[in-house]
């Protein structure tokens, strides 16, 4: 049985605004394992990038806080760390791939001096001439051609996939346990996606490194990931492997975030769309965040919040529709016998 590297439990992320307080994301549990790729999938503002920033340490204090919960890697609590700590946790332990490049690269230093940088900040005794040949074994890792030419070259030089690989080579540099990568494909044309994401594959395997994949794209988690969790207005809605999520979805959210995608076998002359847009963090203090847009809804939907049911096959869903004889665990108090 594989390790558990990273572990959330009850991770809270609040943000306090002159209208008061918002929490972003709540109750939020999932572990990465060794080696593994897991996948984060939700619309936009269902809290898949504050939940990375939040694991990251870097949300921006003020207005943000983690105001719940734990973030545990190999048993130490990230979410009590100081700043100071987190620098030394942040880049060699846990590292995370950025959606755009191009604002996450200084475009005032060359690609040599960022990934210098990197690898003396967590190895100060190193020379720089190690710093340097560490930087050039890393680019080669990720597939840049001319390594010891591009070391002198600027951000802007570069094409927009050799700037993502120098992304994932500057996350990998210092051998983290752990990688987030937070959309990392989005401002890609698709030959250049898939060479990423094949990428991010073989590096996961050669280096036993787990993955933690956020994207709305389904089919970048079906062509990637071993497990996935469904985020919806900052919350889990479900959880399961892989081949449960596209064959069995549970959650009427899933299910239609599965009905959205293109079928190139059909001819259809509209795609399907859930009616509806996600809510505004806070906007909804009881009941089912999902109910407005639910084609299911009832009144205990709108009156009671579910938790999440674990089924069987490491299968969990946020829904009241959840066949209570596939319950394994679940909340006395909520489910009505």
């Amino acid at each position: 049985m594989r390790k558990k590297l990273l572990e959330i439990r009850g991770l809270k992320t609040t943000f306090f605004t002159d209208d008061g307080q918002i929490p972003a994301v709540e109750d939020i549990d999932f572990s990465v394992h060794e080696g593994e790729i897991l996948g984060i999938v939700g619309e936009s503002g269902s809290g898949k990038s504050v939940t990375s920033l939040s694991i990251m340490g870097l949300i921006p204090s003020p207005p943000g806080k983690i105001t719940g919960g734990q973030i545990l890697l190999d048993g130490k609590n990230l979410a009590a760390f100081t700043d100071k700590q987190m620098q030394k946790i942040r880049g060699k332990d846990v590292a995370m791939i950025f959606q755009e490049p191009m604002t996450s690269l200084n475009p005032l230093f060359t690609i040599g001096d960022q990934l210098k940088e990197a690898i003396l900040i967590h190895n100060p005794k190193w020379s720089k001439k190690e710093a340097i040949a560490r930087a050039i074994e890393i680019m080669k890792l990720v597939g840049l051609p001319r390594a010891e030419e591009l070391l002198k070259d600027y951000p802007h030089q570069l094409s927009g996939g050799m700037r993502q690989r120098v992304m994932i080579a500057m996350a990998l540099v210092c051998d983290p346990k752990v990688l987030i990568a937070d959309e990392p494909t989005t401002a890609l044309d698709v030959t250049i996606q898939a060479q990423i994401l094949q990428l991010m594959k073989d590096l996961n395997k050669r280096l036993n490194t787990a993955v933690l994949l956020i994207t709305h794209d389904l089919g970048v988690v079906a062509e990637t990931c071993e497990r996935v969790i469904v985020m919806y207005a900052g919350q889990i809605v479900e959880e399961a492997p892989i081949h449960d999520i596209f064959t069995n979805p549970k959650h009427p959210y899933t299910q239609g975030l599965i009905k959205s995608v293109p079928d190139m076998r059909y001819k259809k002359d509209n795609l399907y769309s859930i009616p509806g847009s996600v809510p505004k963090p806070g906007f909804i203090k009881v009941g089912c965040r999902f109910a407005s847009r639910c084609e299911f809804a009832m009144e205990r939907c709108l009156q009671e919040t579910p938790p999440l049911f674990e089924m069987s096959g490491q299968h969990k869903s946020r829904c009241f529709l959840v066949d209570e004889q596939e319950v394994v665990h679940h909340d006395e108090s909520v489910i009505e016998s």
